[in-house]
Parts: C-alpha cells; sequence; structure tokens
C-alpha cells in the first residue's frame, strides 16, 4: 500500500506543484432531499427497486418499491438519527427518504467515488449531535469543504480504496456466512425435544428498580444509542443523564433495544447500571432462577425467531416500537436444566467465532478496517493551495 501512497504523492507533486485547492459542497454539487415513504406506501408499492433511509444495516435499504427517482451515480448520506453523516456511493435506480440527503456532481471533473470516499471523513466532524437526536442537514453539508486533485488523480484514489475495500469485503462476506451458520444451529439447537413451553412472563419481568444518575458513568449507563446492531453487545454511552433516576439493570439481566427491533439491539448485562424507556430490561423471576440459566434465556432472546415476532407485534411505521405486552407473551421451550447449559457452552462458542474481535475473523476484519482508515486518511491528505479561499 506504501507504494501506491508514493505514486499519488509524486503525481500531486507533478500535477499540483502548488498544492490542492478546496471547494465547498454546493460549488461541486447539487444537494437535495429524498421524499416522505411510509410504511404503508412500502407495502402497497412494493417492487425491484431500492429505498433508502436512515440506518446503516443492509446498506441503509429500507425496502423496494416499482418505481425509482433517481438513476445513475450519486452520493446519498443519512441526515437525521443514530447515522446521521454516514455516506454511501450509489449506482444505478434507486429512491431515498426525506431523512436521506442526494449530491449530484455539476460536472464531469469530480469522480462521484473519490466525493464519497471523502466525504467518508470529513462529514462526520459536522453531524451537530445535541438534543440527543444527530444532524446533518442540507445547509451544514453545502457549506462543507474539500479538496479536489485533477481527476486522474482521483480516479487512482479510487482504484487503491476499491481495491482495499474489495478484501474487506470478501472478510465480510465470510463472517456473515458463518453467522448465518451460528443462526441456523442455534434456532436448531433451541427447539428442545421434551420441553416445558412458557410465555416470557412467565419467567421474566421487567425491572422496576431505579438507579440515581449520580451512580451512573460512560460504561455503566447504556441507551438505545449505545446498544450495537445485531446482538453485537454495547460500547460506552456519549449521553449520560446528569439528574434524576433511570431504570436499574443488574448481573445477567437482558437488554433490548425497543426502537426499530429489526435492528436486533441486545445485550447480557455483566454489571449494574442503568438505562431509559427506549431500551427493556429483562430479569429474570426469583423463583426461577434454579430452573432457568439466564445465559440460555439470553440466546433464545438473540434469535431471529424472537425480533421477527418483535417487528411483527410493533406499533408504528416510521420509528416502530416493540409492544412490551406482547414481548412478555413470546413462548419459549424450556428444556431441563442440564440441556440449556449445554446448549449454552455451543452457543457461546458460536457465539464468539462470530463475534469476538480478539479472535478469528472479526480480530482480522477489525486489522484490515484499521489499515483500511489509516491509508484512506493518508491517501486523501493534500498539500494545501496558499492561495485557496477556504485556507485555514
Amino acid at each position: 500500500m506504501k507504494k501506491y501512497q508514493n505514486k499519488i504523492e509524486k503525481l500531486i507533486s507533478k500535477l499540483c506543484p502548488d498544492g490542492v485547492e478546496s471547494f465547498r459542497i454546493d460549488e461541486l454539487c447539487e444537494v437535495s432531499r429524498g421524499r416522505v415513504m411510509s410504511k404503508d406506501y412500502l407495502q402497497d408499492n412494493m417492487g425491484e427497486y431500492p429505498v433508502y433511509s436512515s440506518q446503516t444495516a443492509n446498506n441503509g435499504m429500507l425496502g423496494c418499491i416499482d418505481t425509482f427517482d433517481y438513476d445513475g451515480e450519486y452520493v446519498t448520506w443519512t441526515t437525521d438519527g443514530a447515522y446521521a453523516g454516514s455516506i454511501f456511493y450509489r449506482d444505478g435506480k434507486f429512491s431515498i427518504t426525506n431523512i436521506c440527503g442526494l449530491l449530484k456532481p455539476k460536472n464531469n471533473n469530480l469522480n462521484i467515488k473519490y466525493l464519497s470516499y471523502i466525504l467518508g471523513i470529513k462529514a462526520k466532524a459536522h453531524v451537530n449531535a445535541g438534543m440527543g437526536n444527530p444532524k446533518l442537514m442540507s445547509n451544514v453539508m453545502k457549506l462543507i469543504t474539500i479538496p479536489i486533485p485533477p481527476l486522474s488523480i482521483q480516479e487512482k484514489i479510487v482504484k487503491i480504496l476499491d481495491n482495499f475495500t474489495e478484501l474487506e469485503a470478501e472478510l465480510e462476506a465470510e463472517l456473515e456466512a458463518r453467522k448465518k451458520q451460528y443462526d441456523y444451529y442455534r434456532s436448531d439447537l433451541l427447539a428442545s425435544k421434551n420441553p416445558r413451553l412458557v410465555t416470557l412472563g412467565d419467567i421474566a419481568e421487567y425491572s422496576k428498580n431505579r438507579i440515581s444518575a449520580e451512580e451512573l458513568g460512560t460504561t455503566s449507563y447504556v441507551g438505545v444509542d449505545s446498544l450495537l446492531q445485531n446482538r453485537k453487545g454495547r460500547t460506552d454511552s456519549s449521553h449520560v443523564p446528569i439528574s434524576g433516576n433511570s431504570t436499574r439493570y443488574k448481573n445477567k439481566d437482558i437488554l433490548i433495544g425497543n426502537i426499530r427491533p429489526y435492528l436486533k439491539k441486545i445485550w447480557f448485562s455483566d454489571r449494574v447500571g442503568g438505562t431509559n424507556g427506549d431500551v427493556l430490561v429483562i430479569a429474570m423471576k426469583e423463583a426461577e432462577c434454579n430452573n432457568i440459566d439466564s445465559r440460555f434465556l439470553y440466546h433464545v432472546l438473540s434469535s431471529d425467531e424472537f425480533f421477527e415476532y418483535n417487528m411483527q407485534n410493533s406499533k408504528g411505521a416510521k420509528m416502530p416500537r416493540g409492544d412490551k405486552n406482547a414481548i412478555m407473551n413470546y413462548e419459549i421451550q424450556i428444556p431441563e436444566i442440564q440441556e440449556q447449559k449445554c446448549i449454552v457452552s455451543i452457543l457461546d462458542k458460536f457465539d464468539a467465532l462470530v463475534n469476538d474481535i480478539s479472535i478469528g475473523l472479526p480480530a482480522e476484519l477489525k486489522a484490515r478496517r484499521k489499515q483500511y482508515e489509516y491509508y484512506r486518511n493518508q491517501l486523501l491528505t493534500f498539500p494545501e493551495l496558499k492561495s485557496n479561499k477556504y485556507a485555514k
């Protein structure tokens, strides 16, 4: 990778001896937003053309409809929500919702993929996270400045970064195949041959205990934004309350994000802390603690079957929310405690193989991403043109 970096540096010296000029996005692109599309609209107009919205899962795709608003190469970004500022390169026929922005270059001197790569670095710095709802609105995006080297250099940078992301995509595909295998075995193992059939409400309850904000910090407070998608646990919170009381959770409780259940946000607690009303805290009933392994219950609630049930019973279109009563009516097959422990042992090993970033494919993918980010930043950093009107 270093040799490619050196080639780019030599080209910059040759073609831009005085430095690279920067331009504002509104000088380079037409900036627009998508349109409102409800859940009912998506269902009534199902088709083959993707609709992109504010999430990053599934490449940002919300669904597919039978018409399209755009055809060609564009850059889109999420304007509102937890993933505000996320940048995507789009090519083909598609539509976007009103919480997505769209960039269309005004001339042929801008490589659209180059734009997506450099905005992947620049955009996040302009996200406004005030009031706990991050935003990157069109009026702010328009004012972001980016360096524009000659088109031939843009194309070479894109080719290098494309090769790098293809290698990363191969690792992601292999990891995704293992996750599907894990999901299959989880469903198979949880289908006990001699079960005791119960509802979740028979064996567990929502936490009613409270904890003071004074006892909470970044590692003990868990908001829906700090729960990670696709069963990847939690990360430190950046929105810890400074006053009042929160719902208390304890070791071995199960926390589930109750907004947009399809994101599959779930964490098996290993500490004491607090959360808010957007996160469900499910605690084992004391009378069942000797009959049910709490880790077994976590695997049950991590299953695709549970999240599909939760989504089917959710309320709201734009921001669906799980129905707390319906969740407690979810039926669970409970085998004998020794069989539970055996199942937990197998599934925990699978879980580590597909999620533990310290071993195997997840570790290799993490290292590759760090390497990619380092070289991307190096390739997209240029000497600044001294006469540039936006020079700092």
